[in-house]
């Protein structure tokens, strides 16, 4: 009788101990991949956002979908306008000249390193989900301005940690929130993970 009650407290020894240091480990677990997950999106977004200043030295605007985006820095070219003299010299304005040379926009998408293909791919998603991206213009101030959004829910990449159950050990963490730069409602560029 004796040894039976050994044997269960010893399994009931085991069982709390595998309790705490699973309830140890969870947490730990969570913040590393969280971490790794939401860097490798934020780099992304930060290319996204590196293509969309290049697409708008290209036409001036942002590009509205990622098919527009690849074919426009691709095929596309930017002005480079060499001024010679002082323009802002009244004196001086015959002796003004501008010079105006192309260069190809993939030249500088290839410097950077980027993949055009697979910009739109959110990282970490089986299937692959891309990002929602939107542009458009608004009044600003009585100017007209371009806008620009881009981004992806948590719950998209989060994977096994996609749940709501993990905020208790990150008391900003939301999967339902979104990771995103730009705004459709302001001229901005910044991203939310940057505030």
């Amino acid at each position: 009788m004796r040894l039976i009650i050994n044997l269960v407290l010893i399994l009931l020894v085991a069982l709390l101990a595998y309790i705490l240091i699973d309830s140890i480990r969870e947490p730990i677990a969570f913040k590393a991949e969280k971490e790794k997950r939401e860097n490798a999106v934020i780099d992304r977004l930060m290319q996204i956002r590196q293509a969309q200043e290049m697409y708008r030295g290209v036409t001036g605007g942002f590009a509205p979908n990622f098919d527009t985006l690849q074919e426009v820095l691709t095929k596309g070219r930017f002005a480079i306008i060499s001024v010679m003299g002082d323009p802002d010299d009244p004196g001086n304005a015959e002796a003004v000249t501008y010079d105006t040379t192309y260069r190809s926009a993939i030249d500088s998408v290839r410097v950077l390193g980027m993949d055009l293909a697979k910009l739109r791919y959110v990282p970490f998603t089986s299937p692959q989900k891309q990002f929602d991206i939107a542009a458009d213009t608004m009044t600003y101030q009585k100017t007209l301005v371009s806008v620009v959004e881009v981004g992806t829910k948590r719950a998209n990449y989060m994977g096994d940690y996609a749940s709501p159950r993990f905020a208790k050990y990150d008391n900003s963490y939301n999967p339902n929130g979104t990771i995103k730069f730009g705004d459709m409602n302001a001229p901005k560029l910044s991203g939310n993970w940057e505030n």
